[in-house]
């Protein structure tokens, strides 16, 4: 602990405190989690255990937070971690107008990048949601807090834990108490993650279990054994009983989103697990990732031709600007460059009235250009 320089307070979690700290020897900033030991504990926690497993498991990817070092401290134990500016929640809720669709598409890409490498090597992280995606200084994003992820195999099932995931990302077969499970639980909070992404607010925000329940079945209808016929093996099927509803369409929980959009939150959005569509192949088939210049979010044009007030995201101790929009007025050529990772490698062309707008997004940084 000698070797680190203590910052300031993070955050904290159910099992530790999180604080930002400096490397004295190489300058280098770090998240340092802090658990401790209660007196009543024999041995470290299972969910610190499994956080640290699945860590070591998976490390060395772009899209998944990297573990730096574990060591005792105290009664306790520290585990180290790469700085991160943000969460996506901070994004969201601090951003002044809607996402732009290439940060949608950058964030969503992203994600589905570092949940293919995670579900490939067969982890489940089971708490997938915006405050668990850390957001680089740069734009970059990382799939974090490990402390419910479980190994799991499609040739043998085992049970776990119902009561995992947070609600209003928790797949519909976990609000029924589903014991058997498998990684469905995380294509679906990915979809719910879209949907905020696209609507800057929670698509499900339940205040109970019950009412979660409630808040899927108004949307998705109520599910019959037609649409599901493995909910009759769920272990509170018979125990909640709901008055029909049907479908409605999903385009009215997204409005303004293209076809495309919506097809890529109904991949996700489907009662039966193994009708969501994997991470992976989603990045491989999608309209909206394979042709990426010609498919966009939204049916309609954001305001582009406004000007916009430069957006500057604060958070703990720092100031760091996230969103720029410059906008061309009259007939100026203003040319604004935006550093952050993407993974977009098309070009994009949108018409405007009387403006082109280009886009040329590159691995690690996103280039700007409005022409009058």
């Amino acid at each position: 602990m000698d070797q680190y320089s203590i910052l300031g307070r993070i955050g904290e979690g159910a099992h530790g405190i999180v604080f930002k700290a400096k490397h004295i020897e190489t300058g280098q900033t770090v998240a340092m989690k802090k658990v401790a030991l209660r007196r009543s504990e024999e041995g470290i926690p299972n969910q610190a255990l499994r956080e640290i497993k699945a860590l070591q498991e998976i490390q060395d990817n772009p899209y998944v937070v990297r573990l730096k070092e574990v060591f005792p401290h105290g009664t306790g134990f520290v585990l180290v971690f790469d700085f991160m500016l943000s969460d996506l929640s901070e994004v969201i809720r601090n951003t002044q107008r809607p996402l732009t669709q290439s940060q949608v598409k950058g964030y969503m890409m992203m994600l589905l990048k570092g949940v293919a490498f995670l579900h490939h090597n067969n982890i489940m992280h089971r708490d997938l949601k915006p405050a668990n995606l850390l957001i680089s200084s740069s734009g970059h994003l990382k799939i974090a807090d490990f402390g419910l992820a479980r190994l799991f195999s499609s040739q043998q099932q085992r049970l776990y834990s119902h009561q995992v995931a947070t609600r209003w990302y928790r797949a519909p077969e976990l609000l029924y108490g589903a014991r058997k499970y498998d990684e469905g639980v995380d294509l679906w909070a990915v979809g719910c993650v879209f949907g905020e992404l696209v609507n800057s607010s929670p698509l499900f925000p339940g205040e109970n279990d019950i009412e979660q329940l409630c808040c899927v079945l108004r949307v998705l209808g109520t599910p019959t054994l037609e649409t599901w016929p493995e909910m009759v093996e769920l272990p509170d099927y018979n125990k909640i009983t709901f008055k029909e509803n049907p479908a409605l369409p999903l385009d009215d929980l997204v409005p303004d989103s293209s076809p495309q959009a919506v097809s890529l939150l109904s991949s996700f959005l489907v009662y039966p697990p193994k009708q969501r569509c994997p991470a992976a192949k989603v990045l491989h088939t999608h309209a909206l990732y394979t042709h990426t210049h010609t498919h966009s979010l939204y049916t309609y044009t954001h305001p582009h031709t406004h000007t916009h007030t430069v957006y500057t995201h604060t958070l703990y101790i720092h100031t760091h600007t996230l969103h720029t929009h410059t906008h061309c007025l009259h007939t100026h050529s203003i040319h604004t460059h935006t550093h952050t990772h993407s993974i977009h490698t098309n070009t994009h062309t949108h018409t405007l009235s009387t403006h082109t707008l280009y886009i040329h997004i590159h691995t690690h940084s996103i280039h700007t250009h409005t022409h009058a």
